[in-house]
This record gives C-alpha cells, sequence and structure tokens, in this order.
C-alpha cells in the first residue's frame, strides 16, 4: 500500500533532515560504519542473527546498514523525508547490495501505513519521535510494531524545562532564516558550548579528545560526524523533549521492561531506551 505523507503543513518551517544526511553519507567512511555496528550491538546486547529490524527514520540508512551488517534476516528502512529515503536507498546499493534490505518513504504517523508493517523482532528510532510534530503518538506506533518478545531501541531529547524552550525557539528560527544565514546562525549559536567543550579538553590537557570529534568517523559515538551532528542540533525542528521517567512510563504501560538506559544527567541531547517486550509464558 502507498504510505501518505502529508500530515505535515507544506508552509511549516522544517529542518532539512534529508539534506544533512545526504552530505554526511558522502563522505562516510570505513570506520564510521565500523562505529554504528559496534554501537548497535553493544546496546542490543545479542547477534540479529535470523531477526528482523524496522528502522523508523532511517535518516542516512547507516543504522539500517549496521543492522544487516551484524546479520538481520530482514531490514526495512522507512523516513518521513524524501532526501532521507533516497539517501538511505543509495548507501544500501553501494555497501549491501543484493541484501533483504528496503527502503521506502513512509510516516510514523499514519496508523493504516504502520499497521501494514507488521511486527518486528526489533524496532530502532533513534533521534527521531521527538522531530515528527506528534512524539507520543509516533513512539506509541513504533511500540505497537514490537512482536512479542521483541525489543525497541529509541533515543528522545531530554526534557531540560525552561532550557527546552530556548532550544526550540532557536531551532524555529534557524528554519525561518534565508538558506545563506542558517549555517553562521548554527555556528554564532552553538559557539558558546563549543567552546566550553574545548576548553574543558584543554583544561584536562586532552585538547586532542575536542579535535577528534571533527573528524567524526570511528572517533565519534555511533559513526556519526560531528558537523552534521551539530547542525542537526541547532536546526532540528519540529522539536519536542520528555524526560527519561515520562518516556520509561509510557513504554511501561504499554507492557515493556526497561533492559538498559543511557541519560544525558539533565544536559541537553538524546536519553537512550532499550526496552522489550515480554514473550507469553506459553511461548506463542
Amino acid at each position: 500500500m502507498s504510505p501518505t505523507v502529508d500530515h505535515v503543513p507544506t508552509d511549516a518551517p522544517r529542518f532539512e533532515f534529508g539534506a544533512n544526511w545526504r552530505r554526511f553519507a558522502r563522505d562516510l567512511t570505513p570506520e564510521g560504519v565500523d562505529a554504528a555496528r559496534s554501537a548497535l550491538a553493544d546496546w542490543l546486547g545479542e547477534s540479529l542473527e535470523g531477526k528482523t529490524f524496522l528502522d523508523v527514520g532511517s535518516g542516512s540508512g547507516l543504522s539500517s546498514l549496521a543492522a544487516t551488517l551484524l546479520g538481520a534476516q530482514r531490514v526495512h528502512s522507512l523516513d518521513y523525508d524524501p532526501d532521507s529515503v533516497e539517501t538511505t536507498a543509495a548507501l544500501r546499493n553501494r555497501l549491501a547490495p543484493g541484501s533483504s534490505w528496503t527502503v521506502e518513504r513512509g510516516d510514523v504517523l499514519d496508523a493504516e501505513y504502520m499497521s501494514s508493517l507488521g511486527k518486528w523482532d526489533v524496532v530502532y528510532s533513534w533521534g527521531v519521535l521527538h522531530h515528527t510534530g506528534a512524539l507520543w503518538a509516533a513512539l506509541d506506533a513504533a511500540c505497537d510494531r514490537v512482536s512479542p518478545g521483541g525489543r525497541l531501541f529509541i533515543a528522545i531529547y531530554n526534557d531540560q524545562g525552561w532550557m527546552s524552550g530556548v532550544w526550540k525557539m532557536v531551532k524555529r528560527i534557524y528554519n525561518l532564516l534565508p538558506r545563506s544565514l542558517r549555517v553562521p546562525f548554527a555556528v554564532l549559536v552553538m559557539l558558546p558550548a563549543e567552546t566550553r567543550t574545548f576548553l574543558g579538553a584543554a583544561l584536562r590537557l586532552r585538547p586532542r579528545s575536542y579535535l577528534r570529534l571533527w573528524r567524526g568517523g570511528g572517533d565519534y559515538e555511533r559513526g556519526m560526524e560531528y558537523w552534521h551532528d551539530l547542525l542537526d542540533w541547532a536546526g532540528g525542528y519540529p522539536f519536542e523533549v520528555a524526560s527519561p521517567e515520562q518516556v520509561f512510563d509510557f513504554c511501561a504501560a504499554r507492557g515493556f521492561e526497561l533492559r538498559k538506559l543511557a541519560t544525558v544527567a539533565g544536559s541537553h541531547g538524546c536519553n537512550q531506551f532499550l526496552v522489550a517486550r515480554p514473550a507469553p509464558a506459553d511461548g506463542r
């Protein structure tokens, strides 16, 4: 069936996630692929051999590639952004041709479309659901796709209270600016935080640890590249946040059990959750 992808008004400010991912994927290194594969394996804690993997909001396709390389029996990538869909498909064709990895444009907020996908052993959505404009509906849809005995791995922006409101305003302004002013605005906005990060590394006599972030690849978490991640943070809109307790309670109410948690300790960024839907006692 053809997914519906028109729920966001065309005149609404929205970050060009797909264009950012396309630039990132163009410069993706083997070290970056290895980092993404290792990070996914570490978080899941077990093999993907024989498992199915649904990537909700595939972005560059890097996490779907990691799942494929980890032996997933079937991988399916969906994304709302046409550029992300194209970038994911190009990455698959370049690095995993002939695999059982499918890619399509899809909307996590389209209940009929999501239902058509069936159930999956692993549902993955890293840093995506808070950009839909309807975080809790999107999380509910992701939860619903997890099979009995399966797992949900998500990352959601941390709620910083009033500071999250400031970031929301910054992101909205970024997307309302003319294109030529967006990158300078992002640099200006992020400069104080980047200065603190660099000075912290320098005071620890480890300035190279900061510089390695900018080289990306295997030196950066999940294989991401620092500059593209910085732009995503400065401009990523729509933007919603949630506390760890809110996410945990929401998933628990749907029968999930917490398996692993990593928070940003009250800072900005994503809290990560691995939750599992218990298998029925009779094994069916």
